[in-house]
């Protein structure tokens, strides 16, 4: 039995949430949302509360549950608060600004790397030294917020690059003499 799965999810005032022949879509103030669900699982809707349940009761079907509650419960969560992640910038001459619709990083390079921002997705620089990516779909906000850390990853031994706000990076000890 899944655990995330038997647990109701509530739709919050301000989204509206609609599911019909496999495809769940919900509305709310930042944007709409759309996403196709699997028929090994069936969803319903009652007086603002979705339910998830295994079509039947294959490997499969159970196996899915929980999964496809937790991509409804992000729908609804997008659309009626939305996601962000936050990096932090360490080392001597690296910041961040953005350009219109680009995301310019200092890193250290020869060259300064400029990052599109993608559709949908929100990027604010308050310091040179501290991005936030929000936007309504959490695969997309993840996804930009990993590219954007993969230009520059945190090293052991400085601390240097860019990381997460809540990421711990284990410190190695340098050369001896």
């Amino acid at each position: 039995m899944s655990r995330i799965g038997k647990a109701p999810i509530t739709i919050p005032s301000g989204v509206e949430f609609r599911f019909s022949s496999g495809l769940a879509s919900a509305k709310g103030k930042l944007g709409a949302l759309e996403r196709k669900i699997s028929p090994l699982v069936k969803v319903s809707v009652e007086d603002n509360i979705i339910k998830v349940e295994p079509a039947h009761n294959s490997k499969e079907s159970r196996a899915l549950w929980g999964t496809e509650r937790a991509n409804i419960f992000n729908l609804v969560k997008g659309v009626g608060e939305g996601f962000k992640k936050e990096l932090e910038i360490n080392g001597v001459g690296y910041r961040a600004q953005v350009q219109g619709q680009d995301l310019v990083l200092q890193l250290g390079f020869s060259h300064e790397v400029r990052y599109p921002v993608p559709q949908g997705i929100t990027v604010t620089c308050e310091k040179p030294t501290h991005i936030v990516i929000s936007g309504a779909d959490r695969h997309k906000v993840g996804q930009v917020a990993a590219e954007i850390r993969a230009y520059r990853k945190p090293e052991p031994f400085k601390g240097k690059g860019v990381k997460y706000v809540n990421e711990y990076i284990f410190r190695k000890e340098g050369k001896k003499k």
